[in-house]
């Protein structure tokens, strides 16, 4: 798996001592709140330690990279890949910044203009899209700043604390991408 650097941040493979940061946020209600069900609170420790096998041994379709400090390679967050699709050319995308005092400071939007990099430009993918809940705003505004559009809404598909909230479809395509790189 190739290292994606940029200023402040490296997207780089997943290693055993990830497990650590991993846990730091896997039971952190404030952060999970806003994952997919994959991860509902409380998580086992047993749970983790399979997510990060199944990465670390590539027994998975997904491509999965953590968001790592440029300088110390220390883990931040993770933000992946997953139902690649080859003939249609693309992906569903998820990230986690695994710590709310890391939150508001730009990490997500740079690993998610470096992931653009990789989707469009190494693996030549037409689409990249992502499924978000629509109480999330920061994440909202995130990705609305790195030219995701809102596609369509998922009615009360989501049940979390008590109530029904819905799910954004967003996507940014190739061209779109390679059109706001020409204008920097």
């Amino acid at each position: 798996m190739p290292h994606l650097i940029g200023d402040t941040i490296i997207l780089r493979e997943y290693r055993r001592e990830d497990v650590v940061g991993m846990r730091e946020w896997c039971n952190d209600p404030e952060i999970t709140q806003y994952l997919s069900d994959a991860f509902l609170y409380p998580h086992t420790l047993n749970g983790t330690e399979n997510y990060l096998n199944t990465m670390l041994e590539g027994d998975t379709e997904q491509k999965g990279f953590v968001i790592a400090d440029r300088m110390t390679e220390l883990y931040i967050g993770q933000i992946d890949l997953f139902r690649i699709d080859w003939k249609n050319r693309y992906a569903e995308m998820g990230m986690v910044i695994g710590s709310a005092e890391l939150h508001n400071q730009g990490i997500g939007s740079a690993a998610i203009r470096l992931l653009q990099q990789f989707v469009f430009e190494e693996l030549n993918l037409n689409r990249l899209e992502l499924e978000v809940h629509d109480f999330n705003a920061r994440a909202i505004r995130c990705y609305t700043k790195c030219g995701f559009r809102e596609e369509g809404r998922l009615r009360s598909r989501h049940f979390s604390r008590g109530k029904y909230s819905d799910i954004i479809l967003m996507a940014i395509m190739q061209e779109e991408y390679l059109a706001s790189r020409s204008d920097v």
